[in-house]
């Protein structure tokens, strides 16, 4: 995989509480230099992010319902379009995780049809949240969202126990059965993590070391 492949890959992501417009802005210019996929951004910062990378490559990306997802669902449907037509072209919605617990995969499903439907352009990308999960729930939740109309499924937030993991990246692939890419994030620092989600099954990347590891890949070895 050249550099520049693996860059295509990743969500240059800055969704620390405490991030400042300054942050964002060189964010931008970072995934601009490097050739990144996208920047994903916390939702009031969609709009100067997608000044910054007008006429860019690189696509402007937020979150719905995060880290926790447990807002009504007509809450992340308007958040979703308000995301949208701030300029957020890919969005990454947390699951209600309760519902999981519950046994009711249905309103799992439809809650992100709802959300797909409110905006049939954006990018989707589900986060189920591995690291509160068990096997079963895991298997059982992939398969509620296999042949909706999102677009990947999405391992972590990044702000619980555990971030993405080779095992949870296989499985999402391997259960998927191509209808979904899937997105790995949580954790993922250095270049050998990168490439080995990547051979695991991972399609993007979301982490916020996406420099240190494209300077990784640039090296001389």
């Amino acid at each position: 995989m050249t550099p520049e492949e693996l860059a295509a890959r990743i969500d240059h992501t800055l969704l620390r509480p405490t991030a400042t417009a300054n942050e964002i802005k060189r964010l931008c210019e970072e995934a601009v230099r490097f050739g990144f996929a996208s920047v994903c951004v916390p939702p009031t910062f969609v709009p100067l992010a997608r000044e910054k990378l007008k006429g860019r490559k690189p696509r402007v990306s937020t979150v719905v319902g995060f880290p926790l997802g447990f807002e009504m669902t007509s809450v992340k449907v308007y958040a979703a379009r308000e995301a949208f037509f701030a300029g957020a072209r890919e969005l990454d919605v947390v699951i209600n995780l309760a519902w999981v617990k519950e046994g009711r995969f249905d309103f799992i499903a439809g809650e992100i049809e709802s959300i797909c439907e409110a905006v049939p352009e954006a990018t989707i990308k589900v986060i189920i949240e591995c690291a509160y999960l068990s096997q079963e729930e895991k298997v059982a939740v992939i398969e509620a969202l296999r042949e909706g109309r999102a677009h990947y499924i999405k391992t972590s937030t990044g702000f619980a126990s555990q971030g993405a993991t080779v095992e949870d990246v296989k499985l999402i692939h391997d259960l998927t059965l191509g209808m979904k890419k899937v997105k790995a994030a949580g954790g993922i620092r250095t270049l050998p993590q990168a490439l080995e989600l990547i051979r695991a099954g991972a399609d993007r990347l979301g982490t916020s070391a996406g420099v240190q590891i494209m300077n990784e890949a640039l090296s001389p070895s």
